[in-house]
């Protein structure tokens, strides 16, 4: 059993090299789960959530099991267009462009790709911003 937060690896092995291209971006243990950063800001922040331990994000994912969950930032329109389409998509209870995604065996990894890539671009300063090109991670 792991501990709460803890991510599965094969997650954190696929999450990784999208993260790592973004120039600048670090990653490092977040209060729980993992994150990444450009500068101080969080583009990504992943955990496995444990409705006994992180409620609002298992309310959020309307989950009662262990589930793991990515949290980025999204601009409001596909924020609202994400969650409208349900499963994987959620809307935590903080921040109006904070958009959440379950992680599970089913995930689009390309789309994950987009969506950290766009994450970054928000909250990255504008000259590391226009050096992305387009999506990282897998094609």
């Amino acid at each position: 059993m792991t501990a709460p937060g803890d991510v599965p690896s094969e997650f954190l092995d696929r999450l990784r090299p999208i993260c790592r291209e973004l120039p600048e971006s670090y990653e490092e243990p977040a209060w729980v789960g993992v994150r990444w950063r450009i500068r101080k800001r969080t583009f990504a922040h992943v955990l496995t959530v444990d409705p006994d331990h992180q409620m609002a994000y298992a309310r959020g994912a309307a989950t009662d099991e262990p589930t793991c969950v990515l949290t980025f930032r999204s601009p409001l329109d596909e924020v609202h267009a994400l969650v409208a389409g349900g499963h994987p998509f959620f809307k935590p209870d903080w921040g109006a462009d904070v958009l959440g995604m379950v992680l599970d065996h089913g995930v689009d990894w390309a789309e994950v790709g987009e969506l950290l890539t766009e994450s970054y671009c928000l909250l990255a300063p504008k000259k590391l911003a226009v050096r992305i090109t387009g999506p990282v991670g897998p094609a």
